[in-house]
């Protein structure tokens, strides 16, 4: 059984953001924690409760937020002004969570999906010794060149983002068309009315853009254990950086998995059967890292107390 819970924070600029989380019943301790950075155009609440529902049964606590203008929280829809801003939002939100006595000690897992995996990537470089491992999925290191604007496009769209920063007339494929595989998804997610819809605002076009440079240009500072996982057929964010990604990062603890004919959405896009191996795999992963660290904790207490008995 689950608890669900939401509220609404205040963020630095003054602005309203939704919250929510999902945490085992009856006191259950649970496993781990797990914090969830949806993708662009998406939300917590709704859109991602089959993903919580799948780790909470699991034995995790798990968390989400909506960034300002998406979702349930204040702002502009689908509008991005400052995309550190929104890391900075989302790392204020979950560093208190974690400092809550009763999360002492518990293992911080963040959850990535397309978009989200840039902020769990960026989370991780503000403060990498604070998080023990990412579950990236189809994360955005590099927008695939299938939707991506021409270059002189870019340039262009560049120049008019000082002007007209909230206008939607970046020119691209609908994003819901090429990221979910499965037609009812698709439907669900147009009549979302919490989800984005149209094209994207200049603006956060160019964010987008900049920061999956960054990213791209910078995968070997990543130094956190990680699984990044990507399907074969993606037209939204770009598998080859994703592999590229497991092979140049600096950390001692990566895994990459590749699906052959699955698209972007790997969270709820996919069959039940394709969404039966992700999941699989990802909570293979997880239970894996959260048992040796637990075991580690253990063994620190009863060290610790063995060590009180003999000062008696």
């Amino acid at each position: 059984m689950v608890t669900y819970k939401e509220e609404y924070v205040v963020n630095s600029r003054g602005m309203e953001l939704f919250t929510c989380s999902w945490e085992p019943e009856n006191q259950q301790e649970p496993k781990a924690l797990i914090f969830i950075c949806h993708g662009y155009a998406m939300e917590s609440s709704i859109t991602m409760n089959s993903t919580a529902m799948r780790l909470v049964n699991a034995g995790f606590a798990v968390y989400g937020m909506d960034y300002e203008g998406h979702g349930k929280s204040g702002g502009l829809n689908g509008y991005i002004k400052n995309f550190h801003g929104l890391v900075h939002d989302v790392s204020n939100h979950y560093s208190t969570i974690c400092e809550r006595e009763e999360n002492k000690g518990k293992m911080r897992f963040l959850m990535g999906e397309s978009m989200g995996g840039a902020v769990s990537l960026l989370l991780a470089r503000e403060k990498p010794d604070f998080w023990d491992g990412a579950i990236l999925v189809a994360p955005m290191c590099k927008i695939a060149e299938d939707i991506k604007p021409h270059p002189m496009v870019i340039s262009f769209l560049a120049k008019l983002t000082r002007v007209i920063p909230t206008w939607k007339i970046v020119p691209t494929n609908d994003i819901i068309d090429v990221a979910f595989k499965e037609s009812h998804i698709r439907k669900q997610v147009r009549e979302n009315d919490y989800c984005y819809k149209g094209r994207p605002r200049l603006k956060t076009a160019h964010q987008l853009l900049l920061v999956s440079m960054d990213l791209e240009k910078n995968l070997h500072q990543v130094t956190m254990p990680f699984i990044v996982l990507h399907g074969e057929d993606d037209k939204v964010t770009d598998k080859d950086v994703s592999k590229l990604l497991y092979e140049v990062s600096s950390s001692s603890d990566k895994t990459f998995k590749l699906y052959p004919n699955m698209w972007h959405g790997l969270l709820y896009g996919e069959s039940p059967e394709n969404l039966e191996i992700v999941f699989g795999d990802i909570i293979s992963w997880l239970n894996k890292r959260a048992s040796v660290t637990n075991q580690r904790l253990e063994s620190e207490l009863k060290h610790k107390n063995d060590g009180s008995s003999m000062g008696k």
